[in-house]
């Protein structure tokens, strides 16, 4: 891989953990947002519809973590040939 190669590598690799963490301050303040409107129109004690859209963004979310934490290396040739390499000592 030449040095070319590994900085564009780097530059992908942080622009996704750059948007990830704008996703996920999106997320905090969303839902924040919106159990402040569940819990000041209905109550605490009414069905706490807030969980779906926080369930829905966050499983989305945690595909885009993986994505910016750990995309390259769960389903990478060079690392799977790795690990077994350094099994076989």
């Amino acid at each position: 891989m030449t040095n070319e190669q590994k900085d564009e590598q780097l530059w992908k690799t942080a622009k996704a953990r750059v948007a990830f963490k704008s996703s996920l301050a999106s997320y905090l303040i969303v839902n924040l947002l919106l159990n402040a409107i569940w819990y000041f129109s209905s109550g605490p004690y009414s069905y706490y519809w807030p969980i779906w859209p926080a369930l829905g963004w966050g499983v989305g979310l945690a595909f885009q973590y993986f994505h910016a934490y750990h995309g390259d290396k769960i389903f990478s040739a060079e690392s799977e040939y790795e690990r077994l390499k350094n099994q076989n000592k």
